[in-house]
């Protein structure tokens, strides 16, 4: 006689385990939308518009791939526990960093996504047993899981660090590139001065976009157009520097385009964008198609006719011995979605619409005797980043005997409950200057007291960039309720953590959500 079929179907499961997998479906909608905003708003997150159809694609892939079962053991359930404790308290913390920094923040969906990721794991532990036989533990599955964590946004100081270094490296390399063509340029930090035009490599252009999605379909083609774990192997690890070298091409393109005094906003710099991602996953999509034509062992054409386990034995799907393990799964699962909904409920903060907004532009004076006024036009650009429409700068500027002074003032309003204290607080120079050619210079005192026309001003953050030759020295303040706020570093989870529990933001919530 024929071994039965290795795979249990959904209505054959016992019903704590059918009640785990409704638990794990409704999390990773949870996940679904709160990611969703990031993979419509930041460019290098849109693969993940396809992240649900590529996870279901995968497990299906997983179903018909190679059916290895794990055995009932100590081991197996001392990971399992791990799993499950770890991804409760990484939900835990992202709780606590919705309540520091707001739910739309990246930190919080990172968190979040890591939380689901390691109960998602703990799920395949018991799904794959060879006594529940539900979901094989195979490659297809495990990147099915680990794609979450490509689809969710980068922590703002990783993220920071990360886009700074390929801004300067890509910069440097096409530097060099231009003068082996002979070309003459001079390099400002991510700006390139030519003859006829200046060139800034932007965040946009740093290769993080194409790094990520080129990573991303370098896993997925692994996971479902080849087998051998080598021609895997090889497949994920080009995935890195064919994203980093068709950047390059791309930035250099850019840069002799411009010194041929084309202009390269908008169409030349979009399609040159989508081009990069479209023939590097080709490139890999080929590359996949190519080892898996050339691998000795053909790929399977239909379902194995044994079970097979790590141990070689065959084994027959028993439910009588499934063991405690199931229903730990579904007690961990269903705190788990608690956990989500008391976060949600005490600190998601109500927007009130119907409040009045100052009119910024009311308060900076248009006119100024003696000196010359700049309103600056361009700055909704940066709207989306800052959750917010209600911004003004104006400079102010005039001629001394001591050469050209300038004042720039820069005034963004937010609604209560419009955005969190800490992620309001989070928008200073020092995240965003350096990336923008400038270079910081330490300050004696990164906290001062100012004095306008004999009226103390409360104490404000002080920094000071140079760029070239040109100094400048930022004084900036954060206001909630007429009052100025700490700054809180929000590069330091732990720093974040401890935040979240402080009294103070506690009442900023409880004032943000009234």
């Amino acid at each position: 006689m024929s071994p039965p079929h290795p795979l249990t179907p959904f209505t054959g499961l016992p019903w704590v385990l059918r009640l785990s997998v409704v638990l794990l479906a409704g999390l990773t909608a949870a996940l679904i939308a709160l990611l969703w905003p990031h993979w419509t708003t930041n460019p290098d997150l849109s693969h993940g518009l396809f992240m649900p159809v590529i996870f279901l694609l995968l497990l299906r892939e997983s179903r018909a791939g190679t059916f290895r079962f794990l055995p009932a053991g100590a081991g197996v359930n001392a990971a399992l526990a791990a799993l499950l404790l770890t991804g409760l308290l990484a939900l835990a913390a992202g709780g606590l960093y919705a309540a520091s920094l707001g739910w739309s923040h990246d930190l919080v969906a990172f968190t979040l996504t890591g939380a689901l990721v390691l109960l998602l794991v703990a799920g395949l532990l018991v799904f794959s047993r060879d006594t529940v036989r539900f979901v094989p533990f195979n490659w297809s599955a495990l990147v099915a899981l680990a794609l979450w964590l490509l689809c969710a946004p980068i922590p703002p100081g990783t993220y920071t660090r990360l886009t700074l270094g390929l801004q300067l490296m890509v910069t440097e390399n096409v530097l060099r590139a231009l003068h082996v063509l002979g070309i003459a340029a001079v390099r400002h930090g991510n700006i390139l001065e030519l003859s006829s035009a200046s060139v800034g490599i932007e965040e946009a252009c740093s290769g993080v976009r194409s790094l990520i999605s080129c990573v991303f379909a370098g896993l997925f083609f692994s996971a479902s157009l080849v087998r051998r774990p080598s021609s895997r192997a090889l497949l994920v690890a080009l995935s890195v520097p064919l994203a980093l070298a068709m950047n390059f091409v791309r930035s250099l393109t850019l840069t002799l385009l411009a010194n041929s005094s084309v202009a390269i906003a908008g169409l030349w710099h979009d399609v040159t964008g989508f081009a990069v991602l479209v023939v590097t996953a080709a490139l890999l999509a080929g590359l996949a198609l190519l080892l898996e034509r050339n691998a000795s062992a053909p790929r399977g054409t239909g379902l194995p006719t044994r079970d097979v386990s790590p141990t070689g034995r065959e084994t027959r799907a028993t439910f009588g011995q499934i063991g405690g393990a199931p229903r730990v799964l579904a007690v961990a699962l269903a705190v788990a979605v608690v956990l989500v909904v008391v976060f949600f409920v005490n600190t998601r903060p109500a927007l009130r619409r119907d409040a009045p907004v100052p009119n910024l532009a009311a308060i900076l004076p248009l006119r100024v005797e003696g000196w010359s006024v700049e309103t600056a036009a361009d700055l909704y650009q940066f709207s989306d980043t800052l959750h917010t429409d209600h911004l003004v700068q104006r400079t102010y500027s005039r001629m001394t005997d001591r050469g050209r002074e300038q004042i720039t003032v820069y005034l963004v309003y937010w609604r209560a409950g419009q955005a969190s204290v800490s992620l309001v607080s989070s928008h200073t120079p020092d995240a965003c200057w350096p990336g923008s050619g400038w270079d910081a210079v330490p300050v004696p005192d990164p906290r001062v007291q100012l004095t306008v026309a004999e009226r103390r001003l409360p104490e404000a953050e002080a920094r000071s960039f140079r760029s070239g030759e040109f100094p400048q020295n930022v004084w900036f303040w954060h206001l909630y309720d007429g009052r100025p706020i700490t700054q809180q570093s929000t590069n330091s989870p732990a720093a974040l953590l401890k935040f979240a529990r402080s009294e103070e933001h506690t009442s900023e919530l409880q004032s943000l959500t009234n």
